[in-house]
C-alpha cells in the first residue's frame, strides 16, 4: 500500500479532503503522517480524529537550520512516504528535502499557475490580486515542489469563475471547494497507477 505524508500549517480542510478520499477508497493508499509548523493548527485535530500521527517541526524551535532539515529528513524516512503532499503549508520546502525526494512532492496552490505565484502570493492575498487585476477567472493549480515557490511543473488545474461581485473571501470559499475536488483527484491518479 502506497503511503502518503502531509504537511499542513492552518485549518487542515485540504487535509480533510485527501483523508476522507483515502477513507473512501479514491485513494488506494495510507497517510503515515502529518507535520505541521504551529502546534495550534486545526490540522491536528484532524489528524488526532483519523489516527494518524502529527509532528510538530517548526524551525524556529531548532538552534539551526541543518538540525532541523535533519529532523524532518529522518521523521520522513521513519515514515517513509511516497508522495508528500503540502496542503496549505506556510514555510519553504528544504531544498535537501526536494534532493531527497525528487518528483514526489506535489503542492495545491488557490491560482491558475503561472499566475499569481511565487514568493508572497498567498491565501487572501492571491484572491485580491486576482480581484484587482480584473481577471474573470481563477482556479486552483496542483504541482511538483522544487526550489523556487510554486515554480514546479503543474500537474492538473481547475478553474473557477470570478463573480463580478466577488470579494477577496467569496473566491477564497468557492475556490477552496474546487481543491477539495483537485487535490484528491491527482493524488489519486499519481499514486493508483497499475
Amino acid at each position: 500500500m502506497k503511503k502518503i505524508a502531509v504537511f499542513a500549517s492552518g485549518s487542515g480542510s485540504n487535509f480533510q479532503a485527501v483523508i476522507d478520499a483515502v477513507q473512501s477508497g479514491r485513494i488506494e493508499a495510507v497517510i503515515c503522517g502529518l507535520i505541521t509548523n504551529r502546534d495550534n493548527a486545526g490540522a491536528i485535530k484532524r489528524a488526532e480524529a483519523s489516527g494518524i500521527p502529527a509532528r510538530v517541526l517548526n524551525p524556529s524551535d531548532f538552534p539551526d537550520s541543518s538540525e532541523y532539515e535533519s529532523t524532518l529528513l529522518e521523521q520522513l524516512k521513519e515514515w517513509n512516504p511516497d508522495l508528500i503532499v503540502l496542503a496549505g503549508y506556510m514555510l519553504k520546502i528544504p531544498d535537501s528535502l526536494i534532493s531527497a525526494m525528487p518528483d514526489q512532492i506535489i503542492n495545491i496552490h488557490p491560482a491558475l499557475l503561472p499566475a499569481y505565484g511565487g514568493k508572497g502570493f498567498y491565501g487572501l492575498r492571491v484572491h485580491k490580486a486576482v480581484l484587482d487585476a480584473g481577471e474573470s477567472e481563477t482556479g486552483c493549480s496542483v504541482h511538483y515542489v522544487n526550489e523556487r515557490y510554486d515554480d514546479g511543473p503543474v500537474i492538473d488545474q481547475q478553474k473557477v469563475r470570478v463573480l463580478s461581485d466577488d470579494t477577496p473571501e467569496t473566491l477564497r470559499d468557492r475556490v477552496l471547494k474546487a481543491e477539495h475536488q483537485l487535490l484528491p483527484s491527482v493524488i489519486a491518479k499519481l499514486l493508483n497507477k497499475t
